[in-house]
């Protein structure tokens, strides 16, 4: 992981998510949408950069409920598939996990494709113990 820095992004860093590598995240950052999610003090991203590129990042929210302690809900993680293996993705997430913990958060969590085995091996070697009782995955379109 030589040369690689492991930052937490506030919103006056929006430019350094002018300069990402394909394939980091889903689609093309959108600036709007960037500035948004930057601006909101329960979003959180932490990337991974090599020479000045954002090769890696890990998103989250930060959330309370009534009747719950604040936890963490791990979005997403992506590494860029050249960088993989390199320890780029547990280093994010440790580096999430530890901002959690900063925020008060006593749980943080994620959910995962049942055949995604390295994103599964990721979370483990990232401290996380699976659940017997897994999840059903249900989505909600809200566009026509």
């Amino acid at each position: 992981m030589s040369n690689v820095d492991i930052r937490l992004l506030t919103q006056a860093d929006a430019t350094v998510l002018e300069n990402v590598a394909p394939d980091v995240f889903d689609n093309p950052v959108q600036p709007h949408w960037c500035a948004e999610f930057l601006g909101d003090p329960r979003h959180h991203i932490v990337v991974a950069c090599k020479d000045g590129q954002v090769v890696g990042m890990a998103t989250g929210v930060h959330y309370v409920h009534p009747d719950k302690a604040p936890e963490l809900w791990i979005n997403e993680v992506g590494v860029v598939p050249s960088q993989q293996g390199r320890g780029i993705g547990k280093a994010l997430m440790a580096a999430l996990l530890e901002h959690a913990k900063a925020l008060g958060c006593k749980e943080a969590w994620v959910l995962t494709e049942e055949d995604n085995r390295a994103a599964r091996r990721l979370y483990t070697r990232a401290g996380g113990h699976e659940e017997a009782d897994r999840p059903v995955y249900v989505t909600f379109p809200l566009e026509d």
